[in-house]
């Protein structure tokens, strides 16, 4: 006699429904493992910018991102080469990063030339509507959002404490980068200071290192005795700086940390905390076209006194008093 179990349907039901538990189960264990990666791209090196590179990590740490743990960090510096940047923003998107944030303008447009799909987060580039990076600073539209520097609008005040630190400036040299669109109009601004402040210009294009002795010995037969720095390669701008004993003003405090005489610009550290606020928002799904693209808040004047020695400049005791760091 053949004997039919009246067990076996709820068996078979009770199998299947463990069988598709423990793909669910596999499934979100998959889904929980993914990490989310996050791609720095920086037309400068990384000694340069190792206290912004730290101010980051401690702001995505403030948000809940460890390095190495829950996020992963593909950096990739140009380290003045502009000519790289192509190549560094195309690794960046072959990893397949989920965020790209980038420096100056140079790196922004690189990125955007890689990638349409990857969010872009600026941190630091010059107006990014004159430069065509956004539509507008309200609804940037496409892939780009972030913070700008606005290099642009403190070209008066940067050449007026350049004059303040040393009165007796009488015609102020300008290296930039004419390849540089963010450094072109920062370029235009600066010459527009210049005629309202009544102080000639010796506009000095320097494109790469190779160019740089050759701009300070144009700098030296034209009677520049002040300077003002729109390149990308700090450390060997403030050596010759020293070496042919001139003033000179920077849009960052990174410069000033590698040997150059003073800056005034945007709170780095601040840009970099807000970044992190960016990243944040688009890993959890927000659309970088929606977020507007926002301005410095916070700004630093800060002197690098051991340049002022090693140069034989004193630095005005009120202008000091000024200044939000000295650097002894």
């Amino acid at each position: 006699m053949k004997v039919i179990s009246r067990q076996s349907p709820p068996v078979i039901a009770f199998a299947l429904s463990v069988i598709l538990c423990a793909l669910c189960l596999s499934a979100q264990a998959q889904q929980a493992k993914k990490v989310p990666r996050i791609g720095v791209l920086s037309t400068i090196s990384p000694a340069v910018l190792s206290n912004q590179t730290k101010a980051f990590r401690q702001a995505l740490r403030d948000l809940g991102y460890v390095e190495g743990k829950n996020v992963v960090i593909e950096y990739r510096y140009a380290e003045g080469r502009l000519d790289q940047m192509a190549d560094l923003a195309a690794e960046l998107v072959r990893l397949k990063v989920d965020v790209i944030v980038t420096g100056a303008t140079p790196a922004a447009m690189a990125a955007k030339n890689a990638t349409k799909t990857i969010p872009i987060i600026v941190s630091g580039g010059t107006d990014p509507v004159a430069t065509g990076l956004v539509s507008s600073l309200a609804r940037p539209g496409g892939n780009i959002t972030g913070v700008t520097i606005m290099n642009e609008e403190l070209a008066g005040k940067r050449l007026e404490l350049l004059k303040e630190t040393s009165p007796k400036i009488s015609r102020v040299g300008v290296l930039w980068n004419s390849d540089n669109p963010g450094t072109a109009v920062v370029f235009k601004q600066t010459q527009s200071a210049a005629q309202e402040l009544n102080l000639p210009l010796q506009s000095v294009v320097v494109r790469t290192v190779n160019d740089l002795q050759g701009a300070f010995d144009s700098l030296s037969k034209s009677g520049a005795n002040g300077l003002v720095l729109l390149a990308t390669t700090p450390m060997l701008i403030a050596d010759l700086a020293i070496k042919n004993r001139l003033p000179a003003t920077f849009d960052r405090i990174e410069f000033v940390e590698a040997g150059g005489l003073m800056s005034y610009g945007a709170d780095v550290s601040d840009m970099s905390h807000r970044a992190a606020t960016y990243v944040d928002k688009i890993l959890k799904g927000a659309n970088p076209g929606d977020l507007p693209v926002e301005r410095p808040t916070k700004f630093e004047l800060v002197i690098n006194l051991k340049t002022a020695k090693e140069i034989g400049l004193t630095i005005p005791q009120k202008l000091l008093g000024r200044a939000d760091r000295v650097i002894r």
